[in-house]
């Protein structure tokens, strides 16, 4: 197959799956189409977890097997770009998703058509409820790193609004290259009444307002100013009507931190904070924290044997290091490290992993949207790349 009937391939992948984007575990569509892509490939495949799959292909002699992850659920915006094929279904691949799928799909073709020649054993694990940060766990639990047993885990995960050429592979530095994160939400119990007499009540959505305002003193107060951390509040709901006050209150976050001493101080702090206030004012509160991962850890033998790897094998793909692409960016007063939180961290901390940018999209191309923005929209020439990628880590 050429590389021009590859892009095609890829181009008719993204499409298809960038129409149908569903969430979370809910993948039947999406899992539909990954397992039809496989039967055509003559790949085995099997169910793995929730709503996992993993394929596995490559040389049934070695000992050494490596696995390859592209996530597949998409986010609950919905979509305004204005591409021709966007989705309606009130759901968005607005994350890139549809092209990790795209991607490891591509790689799976060209592993395939040498297979007799590989050196390794691969497994193509296409994960669900990353955007959840639960999907990595479930298919960890589900036996995903065993039988076979997995040596190394490689991710890669699309970006844009960076001023580098579509293709462009970053390989992460050794260390944490995502922050681990918790997503909490808060309830307050209060007593209703009208709100011309307050003094009747307990005002839980006052409360609230006392408690978001004093969670910004723990990243202001208790952590050093070298802690990289963040905790957003983005959702409140109390009431319905303007002249009275709610029996109840809740309002929804998440905090994020490089550090796991800091996360873990964080989450203590804000179910103290939290509770304090609300029992001053003679409220009730809950703090539920729905789901979590922890940082994710590139080890560093892995990262310094992948990029010699990919700069030795791939002559049309340009190849740096996570310190380059930060200089780089600095230099044109971008910003290129992302806060987000990826539950591939789990298995980080199994096996040697190491996570990997696509480029995707220049901002001087028409690209400025960031990732979850309604309007984002991807750079395609770029899956290739990514295809490419994946399949010369045989040669590690």
């Amino acid at each position: 197959m050429s590389n021009r009937a590859l892009a095609n391939r890829l181009l008719t992948d993204y499409k298809q799956l960038h129409k149908i984007p569903e969430t979370g575990f809910c993948l039947s569509k999406t899992i539909s189409y990954v397992k039809k892509r496989l039967d055509k490939l003559n790949i085995k495949y099997s169910d793995c977890g929730k709503a996992g799959i993993t394929a596995t292909l490559g040389n049934p002699e070695s000992e050494r097997c490596i696995l390859l992850r592209a996530d597949m659920d998409a986010l609950p915006i919905t979509e305004e770009s204005d591409i021709d094929f966007r989705s309606e279904n009130g759901n968005m691949h607005a994350c890139g998703h549809d092209m990790h799928t795209s991607v490891l799909l591509g790689a799976a073709m060209l592993l395939k058509r040498r297979e007799s020649q590989l050196k390794n054993r691969f497994k193509l694990l296409f994960q669900p409820a990353e955007e959840t940060l639960e999907g990595a766990e479930d298919v960890i639990k589900a036996g995903v790193l065993e039988n076979p047993e997995v040596d190394c885990a490689v991710m890669l995960h699309c970006l844009v609004g960076i001023e580098l050429p579509a293709g462009t592979i970053v390989i992460s530095s050794p260390g944490v290259s995502a922050p681990g994160a918790d997503h909490f939400k808060i309830r307050l119990s209060g007593k209703g009444c009208h709100g011309s007499m307050p003094e009747k009540g307990k005002d839980p959505l006052a409360v609230a307002c006392k408690i978001i305002t004093a969670l910004d003193e723990i990243r202001a107060k208790e952590l050093s100013i070298s802690d990289r951390a963040v905790l957003t509040v983005g959702m409140l709901n109390a009431g319905n009507t303007g002249n009275v006050i709610p029996d109840t209150a809740e309002f929804a976050g998440t905090l994020r931190a490089y550090s796991e001493s800091s996360r873990a101080l964080m989450k203590k702090r804000l179910k103290e904070i939290s509770a304090g206030i609300a029992k001053t004012f003679g409220v009730s509160c809950e703090t539920v924290f729905e789901y979590s991962c922890p940082s994710l850890l590139n080890d560093a033998d892995l990262s310094e044997k992948i990029f010699k790897t990919a700069s030795g094998h791939l002559t049309e793909t340009k190849v740096l290091r996570a310190a380059d692409l930060i200089r780089i960016s600095e230099k044109k007063g971008q910003t290129s490290v992302s806060a987000g939180s990826e539950d591939f961290a789990y298995i980080s901390r199994k096996v040697p992993s190491v996570m990997v940018a696509l480029c995707a999209g220049k901002p001087s191309d028409g690209y400025i949207y960031p990732l979850h923005h309604p309007k984002v929209r991807f750079d395609t020439d770029a899956m290739l790349h990514g295809a490419e990628f994946f399949a010369s880590l045989d040669n590690l």
